[in-house]
């Protein structure tokens, strides 16, 4: 299975059922960089790790702006100038959403990829 598969399915089934927190498990460190990405552009508010000595998990508090949500599958590279091509792929609009990429620098969305001028691998997008 997939864990960025299953926390993105996760927050996504939360919010249509108009839930106010979720808990995703197995918890990786991947995982927490996405959600601290999510977090910064207000899609997710708090999250916390439970270690619970299986692997850990994260309650995440939602706050009801996440329209959809998904990973990337495989997960493509892409250079700066491809950001736009996939950009129109997976999000509805210009500047609506974001796409996350880690990159050398760490995981980031894709606008701040951009700024840097760095390249990575597609994790997923939110809008």
């Amino acid at each position: 299975m997939e864990p960025i598969s299953n926390m993105f399915s996760a927050i996504l089934n939360n919010e249509r059922r108009h839930k106010h927190d979720c808990i995703v498990y197995p918890a990786s460190k991947l995982m927490g960089q996405v959600l601290r990405v999510m977090q910064k552009y207000g899609y997710v508010g708090e999250f916390e790790f439970v270690d619970d000595g299986r692997g850990g998990k994260f309650k995440i508090q939602l706050l009801g702006r996440v329209n959809n949500c998904g990973s990337v599958r495989p997960r493509f590279s892409s250079t700066v100038p491809e950001y736009e091509k996939w950009g129109k792929r997976y999000l509805p609009s210009r500047d609506v959403g974001i796409l996350i990429v880690t990159t050398p620098k760490g995981v980031v969305a894709h606008k701040e990829a951009r700024e840097m001028a760095s390249g990575g691998l597609l994790l997923g997008y939110v809008y």
